[in-house]
């Protein structure tokens, strides 16, 4: 038995330290998936805790047939999508069947830190900020962005050019600085 097995089964058996010790271990990895979604630190750290308080209520349903990582990263972008929904972040229909987007800038992209790009994805609005995690970071389909979060699929695509376009343009511009 592995010891992030032996960690999760103590806290199925509720014990606190164990949970204390599972959110020490795992918080920095659901810390980043927040992030992804929220519009700033303060909110991821809310969406942080909310989902850990999630964990500890469910961890009982978890039963080892995948990996721990996995499940907890189905949660963390659960919750991130819940609070974006208590939000009521809007998802605007472009009528756009194009939704190809030219990649304009890989040469500054590689030059970029990944705390650098995560910062800039901050800036996009709510909808695109959230279809473009879902659909290029978490690698669902336009059809299940539009079951989850009950629009069309052409609005899913639509907000992902859109999102692309701008964060394009975010790209461009912070690198003249």
């Amino acid at each position: 038995m592995s010891d992030n097995e032996k960690l999760i089964r103590k806290c199925q058996q509720k014990s606190q330290k164990a949970f204390e010790e599972l959110y020490k271990k795992f918080s920095p990895f659901v810390y980043g998936i927040c992030l992804r979604y929220a519009k700033n630190r303060d909110e991821a750290q809310d969406i942080l805790q909310d989902c850990f308080i999630k964990v500890m209520d469910r961890i009982g349903d978890f039963r080892f047939e995948g990996s721990f990582e996995g499940w907890l990263q189905r949660m963390a972008v659960n919750e991130s999508l819940n609070y974006l929904r208590l939000g009521r972040s809007s998802f605007s229909d472009i009528d756009d069947d194009d939704a190809s987007v030219e990649d304009e800038c890989p040469d500054i992209v590689s030059d970029m830190s990944a705390r650098e790009l995560l910062d800039i994805i901050s800036k996009l609005p709510d909808g695109y900020r959230t279809i473009f995690n879902m659909y290029v970071i978490e690698g669902y389909q336009h059809n299940e962005i539009a079951e989850i979060l009950n629009i069309t699929e052409s609005t899913s695509r639509s907000q992902l050019k859109k999102a692309r376009e701008q964060l394009i343009s975010l790209i461009k511009n912070d690198f003249k600085r």
